[in-house]
């Protein structure tokens, strides 16, 4: 079977994606329960806008029982297009900013909130590699942004390691950034 270019088929690989997703799970339990309890009591939806973590925030939003109570969707936009067509992105900033900026996130994040008439976003966009990097935008690097209808705020990371170390980084950034945003009470 030919999954396509540069699929190993190792059972190996596939062992350690799949060990790493269960470890994020368990690491990340009560804090999405707890982000969960929080969106819940202030009546707030949650979406995600995701790129190089290709869905895996929302994977990990959806592992605790009752998160459709607070999570509506995501949508994972990896090339320039889909984050232009389906999540509104000016094509202005794409050219201007790149697909790894603070400028796109936070269009991904403002697109995601309008599109799903949702309360708070978290977006993300980066180079988990082994390629793609630049000088300026090095493999690793990971803008992840919150955003909610009156704001937003973005964050840049530098993560070291293969790729899935890269996109669970990320997606542990985004999952806590977004819990320390919503705060207690």
């Amino acid at each position: 079977m030919n999954d396509g270019p540069g699929y190993s088929g190792s059972a190996a690989s596939s062992a350690s994606f799949d060990a790493l997703h269960v470890h994020l799970r368990a690491d990340l339990a009560d804090d999405i329960a707890t982000l969960g309890a929080r969106l819940l009591a202030r009546g707030r939806m949650l979406v995600t806008a995701e790129s190089c973590t290709a869905g895996l925030v929302a994977y990990l939003l959806t592992t605790v029982p009752g998160a459709s109570d607070w999570f509506a969707g995501g949508v994972v936009a990896y090339s320039l297009e889909a984050k232009e067509r389906l999540l509104g992105v000016p094509r202005g900033i794409l050219d201007a900013h790149g697909a790894v900026s603070r400028e796109t996130v936070r269009a991904m994040g403002k697109g995601a909130l309008d599109r799903f008439g949702a309360q708070a976003a978290v977006s993300v966009s980066g180079v988990a590699g082994p390629t793609g990097g630049t000088a300026a935008t090095p493999v690793g690097t990971v803008v992840v942004g919150w955003a909610w209808p009156d704001g937003a705020d973005e964050q840049i990371f530098s993560f070291a390691g293969d790729r899935a170390a890269v996109t669970a980084q990320a997606a542990c950034a985004a999952i806590g950034g977004l819990l320390a945003r919503i705060g207690e009470g």
